[in-house]
This record gives C-alpha cells, structure tokens and sequence, in this order.
C-alpha cells in the first residue's frame, strides 16, 4: 500500500480524556482483520505520530492501527501536570476505551517501550499482545555511552534539523551512520514539535521507574525485535527482556535504533507474522 493511500485511511483528530486532551490517529481495520483488536504504538521520546507512518505504511493494510502524541507532545497540550509512567498508562487505556476497543495489542518503540511494559502489566487483561522494539527496563538497564545520553537529555534534536543530521549517526546507528540526513528528515520532515516542556514530562515520568521487578509477571505472547548496532539500548538489553519475559521471542535485525522506521519493509513483516501466529491463542491468566 502506498503511503498516500494509507494516510488517507487514517482518522487524525483530537480527544477529551479525563480531562486531558490527545491528539490521535487512528486507521479502521477491514477485511479479514476487521474483528481483530486493533495495534496501539506508543512512539519513542519527544517524537509526534507522524515519525511512525513509515511502520504504519509498511504493517498489514488490513490491521488497525491506533497512534497518539503523549501529552505535551506533537499536537497534545501539556498537561497541567507532570504524571508517573503508570498514570500515563491508565490514562492511554482510556484512550483506547474511549475510542470503542477494550482489547488491544501494544508496540512500545523506545522510550514508547516503557510505557508498552506498563500497560501490560497494569491492564493486562486488555494487552492481548506485546511487542518491544528498541527498548530497555528503565533505570535498571545496561546503559548507553555518557556522551549518547547527554544528547538524549535534551529535545533539542526534535527542534534543529542541522543538529539531528550532526549527531544522528552517533545516537542511531546502524543505516543512519552513512545516511544522517535521512535520520534528519524522518524526524523532522512531517513531524511536529511539541513545548520543551512535554519532553522534560516525558523523561520525569521514567525517572526512578524500571520493568525489572514485573517482568516475569507478564503472560502476554512477547516479541522483542533489537538492533545489533543501537547506540542509545545496547543489545544485550533486549536478551534481558527476552529472558526475564516467560512467552517472548528475541528478533536481532541488523540495523540501529530507527530499523523499525527505516527499514519498515523488512521488519514490518516480522511482526505482522508474530501477531497472525498467535492471534488464536489464549493468554494465561
């Protein structure tokens, strides 16, 4: 499907949630895949739903796809106050209530894998399915080179084209060290920038917090998908998760921290196989 006849199946507006308001996104299942829950991405720091549309255009035509801008992020208002990963993940169930599905499946991009983790512990009865791309454990996790989270604490590379082409090799990796503007372009060339304060909400709501303790709570059929060149979550965090998950499987592609957008083509089809492949099992309680 092209990227125009898919964006143009998605419904982008923005809702009134407990009193916070959320710009989301979201593209109607059909077909075969009309009775299925549809997949809620929740997308890396400081980044609106628009960097996703890659893995969007590249997932099953047929599979419904709910995305959001967390508050104070992309086209969502700040919030009057800062929140905890776990109100943020009751809040996001809401969401996907509100928009008529009690059951989903969650990809957690990143930062986004965080609040992926939580939302299947939390609400586990409504996760049917979850996949961790790129991500960590929180606090409690190998972390990246000083010199990578030093560019990370900052939003400044969702702000200045210049910058992120400058420092997107080195924080990436993978395709992006020979092609940085590529990296530059993908965050900037459709994407909207929401207020500072949004991303500092953001890096507070995981300050303190880490999966390690719930891992091995989680019975949700698990994929993790890692790069085997990603600067910012070193890979033997993924094996972690791997390990620590009861029913999860560990995909290593070769590629950095944006695979899953930059190369969709490729890894789209790995999780469209994982969700397919267990779409009739049943969770264990």
């Amino acid at each position: 499907m092209s990227t125009t006849a898919s964006a143009e199946r998605d419904i982008v507006r923005t809702l009134a949630v407990r009193g916070v308001h959320v710009r989301v996104s979201v593209r109607p299942a059909r077909g075969r895949l009309d009775a299925e829950p549809p997949l809620l991405l929740c997308n890396g720091i400081g980044a609106s739903l628009e960097v996703l549309q890659p893995l969007v255009d590249a997932l099953d035509p047929d599979r419904g796809v709910i995305r959001f801008d967390v508050p104070g992020v992309g086209g969502s208002p700040v919030p009057p106050y800062p929140y905890l990963l776990a109100a943020l993940a009751s809040w996001v169930s809401a969401v996907a209530a509100d928009l008529g599905h009690r059951r989903f499946d969650v990809l957690g991009l990143s930062w986004g894998g965080g609040l992926a983790q939580q939302l299947a512990v939390q609400c586990r009865r409504r996760v049917r399915r979850l996949v961790l791309v790129a991500t960590g454990t929180g606090c409690l996790m190998v972390p990246a080179h000083p010199r990578v989270l030093a560019t990370m604490a900052t939003p400044r590379r969702h702000r200045d084209p210049a910058y992120a082409a400058r420092v997107a090799a080195e924080i990436y990796g993978g395709t992006v060290r020979t092609d940085p503007e590529g990296a530059a372009r993908l965050l900037h060339a459709a994407t909207r920038a929401g207020p500072r304060r949004g991303y500092y909400f953001q890096l507070a709501a995981t300050a303190g917090w880490s999966s390690l303790p719930f891992l091995p709570l989680l019975r949700q059929p698990t994929l993790v998908l890692a790069g085997d060149d990603d600067p910012i979550i070193p890979l033997v965090n993924a094996r972690v998760l791997a390990r620590m998950i009861r029913n999860s499987r560990l995909h290593v592609y070769p590629g950095g921290h944006l695979g899953v957008l930059t190369e969709s083509d490729q890894l789209a089809p790995v999780i469209d196989d994982f969700l397919a492949a267990h779409s009739d099992q049943v969770e264990r309680p």
